[in-house]
């Protein structure tokens, strides 16, 4: 049965945890991001956690950095940058990734699988793919969530050096075409940080998602 409320975010612990249970629902995903929470299953007893952390990471498209080694790829042209053309390939690439606590089995469960499927069919969740244009096999990517105009990116991978920062700079790109100007990281990883990703407050993000303008999905992600 689909997720009718969420407690306050401000009854978030110190990791961010705010609830536990409940289902992946199209109607329970598309309440719960633009209450600016997201699922994570955190472990076999807890297979569904819901976390509003403070603070939260986010890139801003003004404070974008490319290094050089990725201009040079991005000079050499090697690859085709595509949207949501492989979903499913995308998410079950990202699932065989280590979770963000390192831990041994990856947080994409295959009900994640499903349920951003089925979000990605309601027109909510996005893949950006890289492929090799010698080659023609998908190198890298990433997949996220538009709901309003809350963009989010949830996970990345590569099978080719570079591919998936190619992914998050294409993306970027695309974001700042349609006047959307920052990206949900949820956390600060080092590929983050490298492209100039930085934490805010929750309060000031749940503002920032607030005021951010609607987009059409199919608009953006054609």
């Amino acid at each position: 049965m689909a997720i009718v409320d969420f407690p306050s975010v401000d009854t978030a612990d110190e990791s961010g945890l705010i609830a536990v249970g409940g289902d992946l629902e199209v109607s329970s995903l598309k309440l719960a991001y633009s209450r600016g929470i997201f699922p994570w299953p955190i472990s076999r007893e807890f297979p569904l956690a819901w976390f509003s952390p403070n603070p939260r990471g986010v890139l801003d498209y003004k404070d974008l950095v490319i290094s050089s080694s990725l201009k040079k790829t991005i000079k050499r042209n090697q690859f085709e940058i595509k949207f949501n053309t492989l979903f499913m390939d995308v998410i079950e690439a990202c699932a065989c990734v280590k979770n963000r606590k390192n831990e041994t089995d990856t947080w994409i469960t295959p009900e994640i699988i499903q349920g951003y499927v089925n979000f990605h069919n309601a027109g909510h969740a996005y893949s950006v793919e890289v492929f090799n244009k010698e080659t023609g096999a998908l190198a890298g990517g990433l997949y996220g969530v538009l709901v309003g105009g809350h963009v989010s990116g949830e996970s990345m991978f590569y099978r080719e050096s570079n591919a998936s920062k190619i992914a998050l700079y294409a993306l970027m790109e695309r974001l700042s075409q349609f006047g959307i100007l920052f990206l949900d990281t949820q956390m600060v990883t080092p590929v983050v940080e490298g492209f100039g990703g930085k934490e805010i407050s929750r309060d000031d993000f749940l503002k920032r998602i607030e005021e951010e303008k609607k987009i059409n999905f199919f608009e953006l992600f054609s």
